[in-house]
């Protein structure tokens, strides 16, 4: 069946795309905030990540489990809805870094961070700012769309045509494609705008796509146990048979 009800319909549908959403704004201002650095090296190369590599393969899961049980339709509808509110977070923040920070904030905040007396206002510039910086806003928003939806697209389309068998098979395979878009994307157009320096370029997309499938990996029985779950809670299968994979539309 290709998606019979609307996503209102639906008891869980709601929480699970308001989770996914959420673990979207975490993992960006995680992304702006910190790089970690594993201490070690692969073929000379030092791995390194983004603190928002932790938790954005969440919403990778999020996605299959949307798609694999309401359709790609209702995949899309939370995608596009994660994206307009990752947009409207970099507007808040971006708004929040333009308006003048008050005297003793200024001074107390930026002491207490740094010890060398830098303002308050660069300190937040440093950590929170960067999810509003054009860079990586951009950045984020069109790696996010291109790797979401084709990992959306992937689970659907393989589910038709292994007629619903496998399902870890589908979960990997559509996840080492959107994850691999996703951080060359993200890291790409981070290094072209100036966010990360081009000597990071092959730390970050290394480490980054390495530790984001580890983790869907790890949480694959968690997968499994919530989409069993959820199809039985919500009494549906979806099998997305003739359908058009638009992005919009």
């Amino acid at each position: 069946m290709t998606f019979p009800r609307s996503p209102a319909s639906f008891k869980y549908y709601d929480i699970v795309m308001v989770v996914f959403t959420a673990v979207l704004i975490l993992s960006n201002i995680a992304s702006s905030a910190k790089i970690v650095d594993l201490g070690f090296s692969i073929l000379g190369i030092r791995l390194a990540f983004d603190g928002g590599t932790l938790l954005f393969p969440l919403a990778y899961v999020l996605g299959d489990i949307l798609t694999e049980v309401y359709g790609f339709k209702a995949a899309r509808k939370a995608i596009y809805t994660g994206f307009v509110i990752l947009a409207f977070s970099a507007l808040v923040f971006f708004v929040l870094g333009i308006l003048p920070g008050e005297a003793h904030w200024e001074d107390q905040y930026g002491t207490a961070i740094n010890g060398a007396g830098i303002s308050g206002t660069a300190a937040y510039n440093a950590i929170l700012g960067g999810i509003s910086s054009g860079g990586i806003v951009l950045a984020s928003l069109i790696a996010y769309l291109v790797g979401n939806f084709s990992n959306s697209m992937l689970i659907s389309k393989i589910k038709v045509m292994m007629q619903g068998r496998l399902l870890w098979f589908r979960v990997i395979l559509s996840s080492l494609v959107g994850e691999f878009l996703d951080s060359l994307i993200f890291v790409t157009i981070a290094c072209l705008t100036g966010v990360f320096g081009w000597d990071l370029f092959l730390s970050l997309v290394l480490t980054n796509y390495i530790l984001k499938c580890l983790i869907e990996a790890l949480v694959l029985p968690l997968t499994y146990a919530v989409i069993r779950r959820l199809k039985k809670l919500e009494g549906i299968d979806t099998f997305d048979k003739d359908i058009k994979y638009k992005l919009f539309g």
